[in-house]
């Protein structure tokens, strides 16, 4: 009897463990997300798999399952540059994951007449 006991306290010991590695990695390194829509085709296509660095662009509250308040800005910041690849939340839900490429910096102007796109044009 003794033995199964053990055997079963250190089996929950592994899936802690388990458990504790893989919520820092996908808090503080890299976070795996898919493409549910087709809001990014051609380059990304629907069911697409990707993984996101947390480092790139530093860490806040989001960067943690759950999304604690413990962090009220981000840290470790470093802007994102045009045509990048972003993952962010809505402030008006704060749940849903949105995954989008980046055509606009703050003070770029982006108009959309007739199915195209223009950014700082006159």
């Amino acid at each position: 009897m003794k033995l199964d006991k053990n055997f079963f306290s250190e089996n929950i010991k592994t899936l802690i463990y388990a458990l504790i590695i893989a919520v820092i990695i996908r808090s503080l390194l890299v976070q795996p997300f898919y493409i549910p829509s087709s809001s990014m085709e051609p380059t990304l296509l629907v069911g697409d798999r990707l993984f996101v660095t947390k480092y790139t662009y530093g860490y806040s509250k989001h960067s943690f399952p759950f999304s604690p308040p413990i962090l009220n800005k981000r840290i470790i910041f470093s802007s994102p540059e045009r045509g990048d690849v972003i993952v962010f939340k809505t402030p008006a839900d704060n749940r849903t994951d949105y995954i989008k490429r980046l055509i606009g910096l703050p003070g770029d102007k982006i108009q959309f007449i007739d199915s195209n796109l223009y950014l700082n044009s006159l």
